[in-house]
């Protein structure tokens, strides 16, 4: 019959002082790399998923998932075999674990794709991060076990060891939202991460724990964690990409708070294109021989200030994009201040696509809603064409938001929108002057919209041509057509195209009527928009996923 060993009798000896400050200096990395999967966990899942609060959810349901389980396991670990060695071994698997999250995001989550949005989210957070997650959640039942050599000790060492993990996950969240993200790629960052947590256990078995070194695991760790390095970088070292059918130039990459941003161009017999993607989502596409944009929604942008003010002389444009439509409006002559929330959007802006900040009146970096909230000017026009991956900003979509656009404008002045819609069809055969929205359960979000909007402003029109750009236009003052825009486009591929949806004259020519009251008034107390607009968000990424392949 075999003894079962007491598991203090395999207590190590008392730690020297060197070793137990290495020990908290665990507890405290430990404690910020589990933040920094957190968040970073999120921004890898955002080109796939999108940034809506289910990507979010799912994040931080995983994350707290992992901790129940990693604190139970790394006790019961700890009870039976408390030896060091055993937690910088957990340790040494994370670390693996999250090198090899950076190559495989890209397949699990186009197979998660295939679920709905809140579920596949959830999966694909589950597979990647809750394992790794977990075995750094037992570094503190496990440090706590080995420094105690008493009851009397357990409430102390409780207290200092949880507080030094929880002041590493403030560092740790310091570190990624203001440091890491906006500067390195996120693949780097992961990287990085499993590179700090792989030195704990090479500097603990090399200094300490000589006698429990477990030289081969060690070498077969470094060597895997080599080797997603290489399959996970591979990307950031390409400079030419796949998207669709076609084959494009990446001239410029950079990562930000606000998503991955990418610059590619494609040149073929005379066509010249260039497009700028957020998160792998088209945001605008422009002619860099012409310097003109190729995109349908900018062109609305720019035609309907003009079509509904008779005498525009200034407008303030909310979300600035790649600053195509503020340069169209500057260069008619109208006073422009520009709100951008991305700082590094700017100087991508400014080198590939024309953009003169220079020739505005104002340029502030910002949220959009804080700067309403602060100003004091009147603008003729305020276009909002803000967008978080596929999406609006809820914030900027409430009535109270709408109240405060609308002090901020003229008693002509005119708010003209941009935003996503998926139930504003037609036949691509006719071009009929009005419309009836009558498919709210289609197009929640599109009827919540303008029911809100009519909560604010007496006068709301609609434009859309049914390509899945929508674009409001809400004024206090009877809105009148003072003229008709004239679409100044590069290339006849729009304007003469056969699908007459993807035509900015179908657009103009199309308005739609929303029967008021079958959506809901979005307010800043309550406003589930995200949550109603989920299918339309998970139609966006299953036609990503079918162009990125």
């Amino acid at each position: 019959m075999v003894k079962r060993t007491d598991p203090a009798s395999t207590i190590e000896p008392e730690m020297s002082s060197g070793l137990r400050c290495f020990v908290y200096g665990t507890a405290a990395i430990t404690g910020a790399c589990v933040l920094i999967v957190e968040i970073l966990g999120a921004k890898m899942l955002s080109p796939y998923f999108g940034t809506s609060h289910f990507v979010w959810t799912a994040q931080i349901a995983v994350t707290l998932l992992a901790l129940a389980a990693g604190y139970y396991l790394g006790g019961r670990w700890v009870d039976h075999s408390p030896r060091l060695g055993n937690i910088y071994l957990a340790i040494l698997g994370a670390s693996v674990y999250l090198a090899a999250t950076v190559p495989l995001v890209r397949g699990v989550s186009f197979a998660c794709l295939k679920l709905d949005l809140a579920l596949g989210s959830l999966l694909a957070s589950l597979f990647l991060f809750l394992m790794p997650l977990a075995l750094l959640a037992m570094t503190g039942p496990f440090l706590v076990r080995i420094l105690t050599k008493s009851v009397s000790q357990v409430g102390g060492n409780v207290g200092r060891l949880t507080s030094i993990s929880t002041l590493g996950s403030v560092g740790g969240t310091l570190l990624i939202g203001y440091v890491l993200i906006p500067r390195l790629p996120n693949s780097v960052t992961m990287l990085a991460t499993a590179g700090v947590l792989v030195l704990l256990p090479i500097i603990y078995f090399f200094v300490w724990g000589r006698d429990q070194r477990p030289a081969e695991g060690i070498m077969v760790a470094l060597f895997l964690i080599a080797c997603f390095s290489f399959a996970g970088l591979r990307p950031e070292w390409k400079t030419t990409m796949r998207y669709g059918s076609a084959q494009w130039m990446v001239r410029a990459r950079a990562n930000s708070n606000f998503g991955r941003m990418e610059i590619i161009d494609y040149a073929e017999s005379g066509w010249s294109e260039r497009w700028y993607l957020n998160d792998n989502l088209v945001q605008n596409t422009y002619d860099p021989v012409t310097g003109k944009s190729l995109s349908l929604f900018t062109e609305l942008l720019h035609g309907l200030p003009h079509a509904y003010h008779n005498n525009l002389q200034s407008a303030l444009c909310i979300g600035m994009g790649t600053g195509i439509v503020p340069m169209m409006l500057v260069r008619d002559g109208v006073k422009v201040d520009v709100v951008e929330i991305n700082p590094r959007v700017v100087p991508l802006a400014e080198e590939w696509f024309g953009f003169k900040p220079k020739t505005l009146r104002h340029l502030e970096i910002g949220d959009g809603r804080y700067f309403l909230n602060r100003s004091q000017e009147q603008y003729d026009a305020i276009v909002l064409d803000a967008f978080l991956g596929d999406s609006s900003p809820s914030h900027l979509m409430t009535k109270e938001a709408f109240a405060t656009v609308r002090k901020r404008l003229t008693p002509t002045g005119v708010l003209v929108m941009n935003t996503f819609g998926r139930g504003l069809e037609a036949s691509s055969e006719a071009t009929p002057t009005e419309l009836v929205f009558d498919r709210p359960a289609d197009d929640f979000y599109t009827a919540s919209l303008h029911d809100t909007l009519k909560a604010v402003f007496p006068h709301v029109r609609i434009h859309g041509s049914g390509n899945g750009n929508v674009f409001f236009v809400a004024s206090a003052s009877p809105l009148k057509v003072h003229q008709s825009p004239v679409f100044d486009l590069t290339h006849n591929s729009l304007q003469d195209s056969p699908d007459l949806t993807r035509r900015p004259q179908t657009a103009w020519n199309r308005v739609w009527r929303v029967p008021e009251g079958i959506g809901m008034v979005m307010a800043d107390d309550y406003n589930p928009i995200e949550y109603h607009d989920a299918a339309h968000r998970q139609s966006t990424r299953k036609g990503l996923v079918a162009g990125l392949r």
